[in-house]
């Protein structure tokens, strides 16, 4: 159980402390009475399910370039930073659009499929660390070549970028159009250039001790004009750039969109009815008509009650460690919910069934950032005590491409060790079982390294959209301590600087 309007709630306080001083009994029930409609003002609703839905949107797909010039600051602070502010901007400004995001250096990588919710896109672009980006080239080349093989609708291209140093502008022009590409190109940099600083304070030099001068590729505009696309440059502010791309993107056509929104189960109409039904009962003789119309209202509401209620003696059960009864009151449950779903899973999981588990896992749909980290832990988590390391790393990539989690950098410098180990064929360590009673041949588990995947809380809570939980129970994966530690690194790192240690000249 959840509520759309949370802050309406603090209402119940005065009303509450009000009502308990007054000793008169039908001013009292007055009170009571506005607290139930406190409370239906609140909107209490079960998030159901997600369903598809038909919208009015722009098909955009954004590349911002991330290479070692963009940290140039001729333009302030960096080019790289203008541009992550004029993309919130951007998005802020156009709420419905549905966006795909592409970095890339010398090699795309997709940050963002595509998609209306906004807040996954800013996430994916503050994860990006730019002083984990090695590559210095810039390559337009291999990016268009990779939008070619996209399916995404009309092909509206915003490049932010300064241009590198590519030169083969007919072949760009003939790969734009091959990929049929609307094309609009904010150009970052100034024409006369700047150095490029380091940590250290000293100024970036090629291979021959020469000082580095970033700036813009004039082949830029050429290519622009050539595609009949936009060129544009960095306007004082970010705000500004933003607006000035808003106008240009505006004459792109608005297509019907698939979006996935929520449908929740509205119980706001129990709190009225009971308003109600006090009102009635106060100020008219109709008592025995209106018991009779209550019960009748009820009888609508029975299935959804149950559900509520095999869902708390699930939620206990689960933290008793009696899976099997958990399991045989969720699948009395007649309408799924994503609770009672994320529910299942983890009692499948304890009872060791990964690959239901992860089946379930993966059919969850949910916009919430936090669940998603978490689902996406569960699967990884699975697929590791089942032994399948590599699609074990996937999981625990996508979950750190989301946003810092501890655990999961852990556990995938772990699983990363456990294959370079089967490969070297030197031996594989088990993972520790998430069951807390582990055979006397499985490795230890850390004390502080325990967290259920949502675990389920007691009554009608558990875990939620917002990914908010009661109890939390991770297991991290471990070794023995003697054993060596792997490096951790970012599927986007290793992604994005491919290639790096074969660039020559790259400036």
């Amino acid at each position: 159980m959840i509520f759309l309007y949370p802050m309406v709630l603090w209402l119940l306080i005065p009303l509450g402390v009000a009502a308990w001083k007054i000793s008169t009994l039908t001013i009292r029930i007055h009170f009571i009475i506005l607290m139930l409609l406190v409370l239906t003002l609140s909107r209490p609703v079960l998030e159901h399910a997600l369903q598809e839905a038909s919208v009015e949107a722009k098909e955009i797909i954004i590349a911002v370039d991330v290479s070692y010039s963009m940290q140039a600051t001729d333009i302030k602070p960096s080019r790289y930073i203008f541009a992550k502010k004029t993309i919130a901007a951007l998005l802020k400004a156009n709420p419905s659009d549905n966006v795909m995001l592409f970095a890339f250096t010398s090699n795309p990588l997709l940050l963002s499929p595509p998609t209306t919710d906004h807040r996954l896109i800013n996430i994916a672009l503050e994860s990006l660390n730019p002083e984990f980006i090695l590559t210095k080239g810039t390559s337009l080349e291999k990016l268009f070549k990779k939008l070619t093989h996209i399916k995404h609708g009309d092909k509206n291209l915003l490049l932010i970028t300064d241009g590198g140093e590519e030169k083969a502008l007919e072949k760009l022009t003939s790969l734009v159009r091959e990929a049929g590409l609307n094309l609009s190109i904010l150009a970052l940099g100034t024409r006369a250039g700047t150095r490029i600083t380091k940590k250290d304070g000293t100024s970036l030099k090629d291979k021959e001790g020469n000082l580095v001068i970033s700036r813009i590729n004039p082949l830029l505009e050429s290519l622009a004009a050539n595609v009949e696309g936009s060129y544009m440059t960095a306007s004082h502010t970010a705000l500004a750039t933003a607006d000035a791309l808003s106008s240009t993107l505006q004459s792109q056509q608005e297509q019907k969109v698939q979006k996935m929104q929520h449908r929740y189960l509205e119980f706001y109409q129990v709190p009225l009815a009971l308003a109600l039904l006090l009102f009635l009962l106060l100020h008219t003789r109709g008592v025995k008509y209106l018991l009779i119309l209550s019960a009748l209202l009820g009888l609508q509401a029975e299935a959804s009650v149950f559900d509520n209620y095999y869902l708390s003696l699930a939620y206990n059960s689960y933290k008793k460690g009696d899976y099997p009864a958990t399991l045989s009151l969720l699948q009395k449950i007649k309408k799924p919910s994503l609770q009672s779903q994320i529910a299942l899973a983890n009692t499948l999981y304890k009872q060791h069934a990964f690959k239901a588990s992860i089946r379930i896992y993966k059919s969850i749909r949910s916009t919430s950032v936090a669940v998603k980290q978490q689902l996406y832990y569960n699967i990884a988590n699975a697929y590791a005590l089942q032994g399948e390391y590599n699609k074990a790393k996937i999981y625990y990539t996508k979950v750190l491409q989301l946003g810092l989690d501890t655990d999961a950098r852990h556990n995938l410098g772990l699983v990363s060790l456990l294959v370079k180990k089967r490969d070297a064929k030197l031996g594989i360590a088990h993972p520790k079982s998430q069951d807390s009673s582990s055979s006397k041949g499985e490795p230890k588990e850390k004390s502080n390294a325990s967290r259920d995947e949502d675990t389920p809380s007691s009554g009608s809570g558990g875990s939620n959209e917002n990914g908010t939980k009661k109890e939390q129970e991770k297991n991290k994966l471990v070794v023995d301590s003697s054993e060596e530690k792997h490096p951790l690194s970012s599927k986007i790192y290793e992604l994005i600087n491919r290639g790096y240690i074969h660039e020559t000249q790259p400036w």
